[in-house]
Order: structure tokens, then C-alpha cells, then sequence
């Protein structure tokens, strides 16, 4: 049957290091999609049928490129699959341009968390230490939801743990966000009991939720008056942006430190590789040519 065969590819490729938890999910749903049509290998008229019930283009796309590596992979076992040639659908997806925070407004969503809804214990202290450790930090919205108490080590770092592409690092804090996650900590051990994450949820031995977290975010920006673009407030991930881009500020001038501070910064944000941490310069014209004036300069000076 298809769904065995999407078994197999899913095994085979987190056995490689993969996650693929939406693809997991996609491939899933177009075996059942063709099993009710009576269908049990991959046919590309069913594939395009299926993709194109996607809400947008870039979904589209999506889909036919995860049906297209997964045909490849089925057809090298049974020849009765059918390969997907060249791009049924393509789509050029372009990345949502990021909103930069200015500290005033990270300093007001941090005063409006504290006044949010309180719907479950400590959820105003959970929701403000969240925001300030992600804006000090630049991790993942994921990665810090996930943080438990014995990733906070005493000697001032934390241990990111196993996240994007499986790769697990050291966050150094700065002392101020130690002095503000201490008091935190003080406060969350003594109602909290035995739950082993830093941001608990309200029941069980399991964080809060992300559907969660991210509607507290945005009560908090309404609240300190964040205003909306296109008809949505700024992200939590716009932190992690704020964060990159406000770090190579810092050394946009300085020549000689922009490579080596630009590597360094990929390390510490877990990026796979420095052309992922080389976007924030895209995605800040004013940044992107400040650093193209400072390389250019260095260049320059640099002896035959």
C-alpha cells in the first residue's frame, strides 16, 4: 500500500538525520487522498489533483515538491510509481520582510506583559521573562519554549538542546538577563513544583504551548500599542531578527571584525551555515551597506 511505502521514506530519511514533520504529515495525507481513490502508487495526475486543493501557490508548490522526492525514492523500489519531471508548480517564495524592534518597544511589550489576562498561574511572569530572554538571546521561538530548569546553568549560559537540524549549543547570557531569569526562577520554583520546564504549563509536566505563547505575545503588543502592518502584528521570530541584526550593527563599522564577528553570530544563532545569518544583512539595506563599506575598506588595506 502507498502508506507503507511513505513509512519507508519517513524511516529512511530521519534515519539520515532528518525531521520532516510536516512532510510526515503531508505524505500522509495524500496516501489516504489516493487510497480513496482506490489508488495505491503515486500517480502524477493524482499528485496535482491533490496539491492544487493547497489554500495558495507557494503551498502548491509545496506539496508537488514533497510528492516529487518522495515519487523518486518509491519508484527506485517499484518501478509501477510515477516519477515527478522537472516543476509542476512552481513558485518563488520570498521571505516576509522582517520588523526590526526598537528597544522603546520591546521595553514597553515587556511593561504590557504584566498586564495581561491572567488565565493561568504565573502567566504574566512566564510571558514577560519569555519575551526578554528571546530578545536577548535571538533563540527560536521553539527552542525557547522547550529550555527546562537544567539547561540554566549556574556559571551563566544555557544548553539549547537537540532543535534545528539536530544540533544542540551553549547560549552565553548577558549578566543582566541572568539577574532578571534568577528572580524568575526564584518565584517559578516555589509554585510550579515538579514541572522540569522553564516556561510551565498550566497542567501536566509539559511547557506552554506555542498557540498559546503566541496569543499572549500578542495581547502584550496590543496592549503596548505595537502597531500592525498588513493587517497582523510583528512576529515573535522578528525577535530573533531584532537580535541578529542589532548584533551586526555593533561591528558594522569595524572591518576587521566583520567576518570573524559574522561567523560567530552563525554559530550562536545555530544557523547551518553563514549564508543563513548573511540574510539579515538582505534584509537591512542600511546594515547591508555599511558592511559592504567596512569589507570594501578592509580590502583595501589589506597587503599583496
Amino acid at each position: 500500500m502507498l502508506i507503507t511505502a511513505v513509512e519507508q521514506y519517513i524511516a529512511t530519511r530521519r534515519a539520515l538525520g532528518f525531521k520532516l514533520v510536516e512532510q510526515n504529515r503531508r505524505l500522509r495525507h495524500f496516501a489516504a487522498f489516493a487510497a480513496a481513490r482506490g489508488e495505491d502508487h503515486v500517480r502524477v495526475a493524482t499528485v496535482l489533483e491533490w496539491a492544487a486543493q493547497a489554500p495558495s501557490p507557494h503551498a502548491r508548490h509545496i506539496r508537488c515538491r514533497d510528492l516529487r522526492r518522495f515519487a523518486r525514492f518509491a519508484h527506485a523500489e517499484d518501478p509501477l510509481h510515477e516519477r515527478i519531471v522537472g516543476d509542476p508548480l512552481p513558485h518563488r517564495w520570498r521571505r516576509p520582510l522582517p520588523h526590526i524592534y526598537t528597544a522603546d518597544e520591546i521595553g514597553r511589550m515587556l511593561a504590557a506583559a504584566r498586564s495581561i489576562r491572567e488565565t493561568f498561574s504565573m502567566k504574566r511572569q512566564i510571558v514577560a521573562t519569555f519575551v526578554g530572554l528571546v530578545a536577548t538571546t535571538g533563540m527560536r521561538f521553539s527552542e525557547a519554549l522547550r529550555l527546562r530548569l537544567d539547561d540554566i546553568h549556574p556559571d551563566g549560559h544555557l544548553v539549547v538542546r537537540m532543535t534545528k537540524f539536530r544540533k544542540s549549543r551553549l547560549v552565553p547570557l548577558h549578566a543582566t538577563t541572568r539577574e532578571a531569569l534568577a528572580r524568575y526562577l526564584a518565584k517559578r520554583r516555589r509554585q510550579k513544583g515538579q514541572n522540569v520546564y522553564l516556561f510551565p504549563a498550566s497542567r501536566g509536566n509539559t511547557h506552554v504551548s506555542e498557540p498559546t505563547m503566541r496569543n499572549a505575545f500578542h495581547e502584550a503588543q496590543e496592549i503596548a500599542g505595537i502597531a500592525k502592518r498588513n493587517g497582523r502584528f510583528p512576529r515573535v521570530h522578528d525577535l530573533r531578527h531584532t537580535f541578529a541584526t542589532r548584533s551586526l550593527e555593533r561591528c558594522a563599522h569595524r572591518g576587521k571584525d566583520v567576518a570573524r564577528h559574522h561567523l560567530a553570530l552563525t554559530t550562536y544563532l545555530g544557523h547551518a551555515n553563514p549564508q543563513d545569518t548573511y540574510w539579515y544583512l538582505q534584509a537591512t539595506p542600511s546594515l547591508m551597506q555599511d558592511t559592504a563599506s567596512a569589507t570594501e575598506s578592509l580590502m583595501w588595506t589589506v597587503t599583496p
